[in-house]
């Protein structure tokens, strides 16, 4: 059972690093370990106070949607700052290393021929960064990932797991200045000795979603071993039918009951871009999300929810995804029945049955 007074980690948050090197050597794609754990509240050099916090994100990145939605659905846009990262990473040419994040306002998007207005300049560290590493760089780090959460205060790097960021404001968002009140803000994660069973449900299905589907998604795109993108294929549809059957079952409204809760958080990023982005990118073209009737509306339903369509843009996800592969051209649908992301305002238009399963494995 989940200790209520210690919510802010879970077993989820990242994948088993044994044998990695081997599994790499075969062609698996094994996600890193982010080495930034402290917690606010608990650690007491990271007391919860509003407008002391700042966000590091790329949009396109689907870790760091879970961080922006969580800052969107908690009431903590005014009181958590945040700076945006340009979709694609540096290129070949960059005066200091290519694969990077950066912060570039003024760089052109392929996709638009223009420049993004969602991305900023680094303003949290003072010094102006270009580079997220230059951020870690500072606390004699080499890790270069997003999101980041940092403390102006301190000048320091609090947190670069983006599950234990996400528990954590849950947990905080009123010491951190949260504009709903506690009776209008979600609870993500509930605490108390009386929804201990509903924390054990979350904690099932945010296992299940990111073996499978969160992590299962870049496995299946990533990893150059066919017979690992054909498991993590067959995982990932196998895991959709489960979870539409589930929401088929009772017709509820969310994963865990009639509540919006952290499994919904976590499996709308990956579900988000599946259709427009993954189906291509991931080769995760088993189905649609449109082709599931019950998934499709779920996903519409959080899709409605306030904040969460200004939590990310699908402009970063195609850019970020598709303009740094391949021949970087950029896909421009899908447009039928209708383009993305209008279409998630549709939930009439999943009318066909959802898949059947046997036509999904592997």
């Amino acid at each position: 059972m989940t200790d209520p007074n210690a919510p802010t980690t879970d077993s989820s948050t990242e994948e088993s690093q044994t044998d990695a090197t081997v599994r790499r050597a075969d062609g698996e794609f094994v996600r890193g370990v982010s080495r930034f754990r402290s917690h606010l509240g608990e650690d007491p050099d990271f007391a919860p106070e509003p407008h002391r916090y700042h966000l590091y994100v790329a949009l396109n990145c689907p870790w760091c949607h879970r961080v922006t939605l969580a800052r969107n659905q908690l009431g903590l846009e005014q009181t958590i700052t945040m700076d945006v990262a340009f979709p694609s990473r540096t290129n070949d040419d960059d005066p200091v290393a290519a694969n990077l994040w950066e912060f570039n306002p003024g760089r052109i998007a392929t996709l638009t021929g223009t420049a993004l207005p969602e991305c900023t300049a680094e303003t949290a560290t003072g010094k102006g960064y270009r580079l997220v590493n230059q951020i870690y760089q500072a606390e004699g780090s080499g890790e270069t990932s997003v999101p980041i959460l940092y403390d102006k205060k301190t000048k320091r790097i609090v947190c670069n797991e983006s599950a234990e960021i996400i528990r954590m404001l849950n947990k905080q968002a009123g010491a951190l200045g949260s504009s709903l009140s506690e009776r209008d803000r979600p609870e993500l994660y509930p605490l108390g000795a009386d929804k201990s069973q509903l924390r054990a449900e979350i904690d099932a299905l945010n296992e299940q979603i990111y073996v499978n589907i969160n992590n299962g998604a870049y496995k299946a795109g990533f990893s150059s071993s066919q017979k690992v993108y054909a498991a993590a294929f067959a995982n990932y549809f196998q895991t959709l039918d489960a979870l539409e059957t589930r929401l088929a079952w009772d017709n509820r409204k969310f994963l865990a009951g009639p509540i919006f809760t952290e499994a919904d958080l976590r499996l709308f990023p990956t579900l988000y871009r599946h259709d427009p982005v993954y189906y291509l990118r991931m080769k995760l073209n088993g189905a649609r999300i449109l082709d599931y009737r019950h998934l499709w509306r779920w996903l519409c339903r959080v899709y409605a929810l306030p904040g969460v369509a200004a939590s990310t843009s699908l402009v970063h996800c195609r850019q970020g995804y598709f303009g740094r592969s391949g021949n970087t051209v950029i896909p421009l649908g899908p447009v039928y029945p209708m383009p993305y992301p209008e279409a998630y305002g549709h939930p009439e238009l999943a009318a066909a049955p959802c898949p059947q399963q046997s036509t999904l494995k592997s």
